[in-house]
């Protein structure tokens, strides 16, 4: 009897890991990796594949780290920010997620609306990809509003399933240099590609999701150090995926001809995988990758006003409650799913750069703030203090941050 009693608690701890990773997944693998991911490619070529990995390395370091904070502590990371850091760090986290709200939103209607204008077109392609972003806010507003998120997140994390495999399958059948792609895993940084590597590793793997996965782990009940391993298993497995499509989708834009074409560019990539597929398979890449931007959008549009109304509890010296009801909660989610549409008529590699580079601000901020908090032994005890490996991602990552952002400030100067 206690066997069996041990077991079915190992299979519910097993099923409890996958809870969190495929929420992470979902969120961070959509249009940020896909379309900037696709026209890095185009634009630097291979030369921008190592920015793939060191994204992915130091997102995991990251997030650990949050976990890791949270673990000790029983507090998320933006608790401890406002509680143990002082105004300093609010002054800058407020304005910050204001500014990525705004470019976040608008990206990801823009991709939505690319995403809708390559299934049904609605006359020329910039005014179906007007109306469909439009259409698609608006529904990802009411679907969250009203509470549809539960059920179709478990739908959509299937469609990003899908949508993996294809554009892993199309990378393969593209036939790239695989001589070539080896050497793009060599650190470069060139003067055409460095803004496009700082925005891969801005962008893929996601951003805020990071902060996020902090409210999605509590949701499980994981505490201590057993909770530690279990986010550690579930980071390890959702990061190898988006790691794999973050390269695979650089692989695409260095073989096709991306560059440029903005609105159409879910066609073009469909395309390709229609030469090889046939009609099924280019069918299958578009519902495919409608799947992923939507999922995307369903995720922040549920993650960040959450973010915000927690912060505004926090400030007022309580954690928030029964968030979703909550009018802060509901003026911020509509305000994110109608204001930036705005920014919908920007050119697709505009926005997906500022995207990649507002992501990739919020990185250098984890850095220094993780280091600081997993270091303090009062904090966070001895057995979660942060080791030397993790010391070393993080600040390795305040020095390229530090010399990359000086490098285009220098350039811009000229």
């Amino acid at each position: 009897m206690a066997s069996t009693s041990i077991d079915e608690k190992r299979r519910g701890f097993r099923l409890a890991d996958i809870g969190p990773a495929i929420l992470l997944t979902a969120t961070s693998v959509g249009a940020g990796d896909i379309l900037t991911g696709s026209l890095a490619g185009a634009e630097a070529g291979l030369a921008v594949l190592w920015a793939v990995p060191a994204g992915i390395v130091l997102k995991w370091t990251l997030t650990e780290g949050i976990a890791r904070w949270q673990m000790a502590t029983g507090t998320t990371l933006l608790e401890g920010w406002v509680t143990r850091l002082g105004a300093w760090i609010q002054w800058i986290f407020f304005p910050y997620l204001l500014l990525f709200t705004l470019v976040t939103s608008g990206m990801l209607a823009s991709a939505c609306g690319v995403a809708g204008a390559a299934l049904i077109p609605l006359g020329d392609l910039q005014f179906s990809r007007t109306a469909w972003a439009a259409i698609h806010s608006l529904t990802s507003l009411v679907l969250v509003l009203f509470g549809g998120y539960e059920l179709l997140k478990r739908v959509l994390a299937v469609c990003v399933g899908a949508m993996f495999a294809t554009v892993v399958l199309t990378a393969i059948l593209l036939a790239p240099d695989w001589t070539a792609v080896a050497t793009g895993f060599i650190p470069s940084m060139q003067a055409a590609g460095s803004v496009w590597a700082i925005g891969l590793i801005g962008a893929i793997g996601g951003t805020m999701a990071l902060i996020s996965y902090g409210y999605w782990i509590r949701e499980e009940g994981r505490t201590g150090a057993e909770g530690l391993r279990a986010c550690r298993t579930d980071l390890l497995l959702s990061y190898a995926v988006i790691g794999v499509f973050g390269m695979a989708v650089v692989i695409i834009g260095s073989r096709v001809q991306v560059k440029g074409q903005g609105t159409a560019l879910a066609l073009l990539l469909a395309d390709q995988l229609g030469l090889h597929l046939g009609a099924p398979g280019r069918w299958l890449f578009l519902i495919g990758f409608w799947a992923a931007v939507f999922s995307a959008m369903l995720g922040v549009w549920q993650s960040l006003p959450y973010l915000f109304s927690d912060f505004l509890a926090l400030r007022k010296g309580a954690s928030a409650t029964n968030v979703e009801r909550s009018r802060p909660y509901r003026l911020y989610l509509t305000a994110m799913a109608t204001i930036p549409l705005l920014l919908v008529r920007w050119p697709v590699e505009q926005l997906q750069l500022a995207f990649g580079l507002t992501g990739a601000t919020l990185l250098p901020l984890l850095a220094l703030t993780l280091l600081i908090m997993n270091n303090r032994e009062t904090w966070v005890g001895r057995e979660f203090r942060a080791t030397l490996g993790l010391n070393i991602v993080l600040i390795s990552a305040l020095a390229f941050f530090t010399y990359a952002g000086g490098r285009e400030i220098v350039k811009l100067l000229r």
